[in-house]
């Protein structure tokens, strides 16, 4: 009798290879999510800290000493044309009683890049007194320049002086190391020049999240002080001011 033909097994389906792309978008997004979250957080922390603080140079209120933020110097000593506008501001505070004392503040080695220097040499060439200005040569960045006006300087009130789309982030930083600050900000450069303004304002944006972060870690500024420069400025002004 013939023998009935075993059936062949049935197989099972070979199992998809599972893709590998999947972990690495999982991962790109949560990267993407957090560094938005953290740009964002920054830039919202900035403009909250400066909100009511920000002035149009006519409204701007009375401070004891203008905090001038250093920026370009070209290698024959000259200011660029940023940093020569916010000279010409500060020299206006200074003119208008707005302010009485101007503290240059940037990135100063002698030998090779002098900002403070090239600031009051072009301030003292256009009439300011020059026992009214005080230069900071250790202001390396926007958080050195707020942390040794308050702690090298011992500034507890300042109005902050640079382009308009800078002020906010000084101002944060001013105040979260104690300073009582207000801004004022120049915005001539937007019709001079508007592309590299917009470039300016973008990239400001991202320096938000060092602020932070030189806030919470504390930063790395020089404190080589006491200096009592500016207070000794202020003193000597008060001094020669005629009896009421």
């Amino acid at each position: 009798m013939p023998t009935a033909s075993t059936a062949a097994p049935i197989e099972a389906p070979a199992a998809r290879p599972r893709s590998r792309r999947r972990p690495l978008l999982i991962a790109l997004l949560v990267a993407v999510s957090l560094l938005a979250l953290v740009v964002g957080g920054s830039i919202g922390y900035v403009r909250t800290s400066a909100s009511g603080h920000m002035y149009l140079r006519s409204e701007v209120p009375q401070r004891p000493v203008a905090l001038v933020l250093g920026a370009r110097v070209y290698a024959d000593g000259r200011p660029s044309p940023s940093l020569a506008d916010r000279l010409d501001l500060a020299k206006d505070l200074l003119d208008d009683g707005s302010v009485e004392v101007l503290l240059l503040s940037g990135d100063g080695h002698p030998e090779r890049y002098d900002e403070p220097a090239a600031m009051r040499a072009y301030l003292v060439e256009a009439g300011v007194d020059p026992a009214r200005i005080v230069v900071d040569p250790h202001g390396y960045d926007t958080h050195d320049s707020c942390g040794r006006a308050a702690e090298v300087y011992a500034v507890d009130a300042l109005t902050v002086v640079s382009q308009s789309y800078h002020v906010p982030r000084a101002i944060a930083a001013c105040r979260a190391l104690g300073i009582d600050a207000v801004g004022v900000g120049d915005s001539a450069a937007r019709d001079r020049k508007p592309d590299q303004w917009r470039s300016s304002v973008v990239r400001e944006q991202l320096a938000s999240v060092k602020a932070v972060m030189d806030l919470v870690t504390g930063g790395d500024t020089v404190l080589d002080g006491p200096d009592p420069a500016v207070q000794d400025a202020l003193v000597a002004v008060d001094a020669a001011a005629p009896a009421s």
